[in-house]
């Protein structure tokens, strides 16, 4: 780890391909605890991979990574879910399950693996959900919600289980502008009410800047350049001025 204290997620050096496709080559990239860190990059440029990795859902070719001074590189599946428990993550389709109500998509984790009885899952989930302004709609089905409102029942899910960390994958990706920004909000609540480190990856600048204390973009597997939202506006680097910029 580079700082024992200073810094909750570290990757060290880390490599991935699929076939002869190199996604990382060499990633470092150090997360500070209680952070917001985002993570821009265009599309395929190893931003899910990294979050897979991070979550032991893929294994790293080569490199270490270390969540709260602990390497998980080499970790088997139950010391993984130890490690797991102290991660949420909200997916990109939000991955609720169809058939579960709203309550029961947001309890499900704790029915699943923790030793809690009936009645604080039932606590657990009404708290979650007035979190996300969603109080009421316990029995409505998936099928019953805007797209807004699935993210948002994702993320009470997510956070269920009081995370320490929360990675975001595209979080706002297909969502009208005022949708989008209910999302962002809530990912500033839960680390400004709950203190939880987060890991956003993007493609969407606005979304980005809107949520970050520090920016990292990455391209080609590796992080090119990492600082505030001021600095990174103000990067010498070429690539970077063109991600800003757009399309022309």
């Amino acid at each position: 780890m580079t700082d024992n204290n200073s810094y909750i997620i570290d990757f060290q050096n880390v490599y991935k391909s699929f076939d002869d496709k190199k996604v990382l080559r060499g990633l470092n990239l150090s997360i500070r605890r209680g952070e917001t860190l985002v993570v821009l990059g265009r599309s395929g440029c190893g931003k899910s991979v990294m979050l897979k990795i991070l979550l032991g859902l893929l294994p790293a070719d080569s490199g270490q990574v270390f969540v709260e001074n602990t390497e998980i590189t080499e970790l088997v599946e139950g010391s993984l879910f130890t490690i797991r428990q102290k991660i949420g993550m909200l997916f990109q389709g939000a991955a609720l399950f169809d058939s579960l109500t709203v309550a029961e998509n947001v309890a499900f984790a704790l029915k699943e693996h923790s030793k809690k009885s009936a009645a604080e899952i039932d606590e657990i989930v009404k708290k979650n959900l007035q979190f996300v302004d969603l109080e009421g709609t316990e029995q409505l089905m998936p099928s019953d919600l805007s797209g807004g409102m699935r993210k948002r029942v994702a993320l009470a899910r997510a956070m269920a289980y009081q995370p320490q960390i929360m990675l975001y994958d595209e979080p706002t990706t297909g969502l009208d502008p005022i949708t989008a920004t209910t999302i962002n909000a809530l990912i500033r609540k839960t680390q400004k009410e709950l203190g939880v480190t987060s890991i956003v990856v993007t493609h969407e600048l606005d979304s980005g800047f809107s949520v970050a204390d520090r920016v990292a973009v990455i391209n080609d597997g590796v992080i090119i350049e990492i600082g505030t939202i001021e600095e990174i506006k103000n990067s010498g680097n070429e690539f970077v001025q063109r991600f800003i910029a757009g399309p022309k």
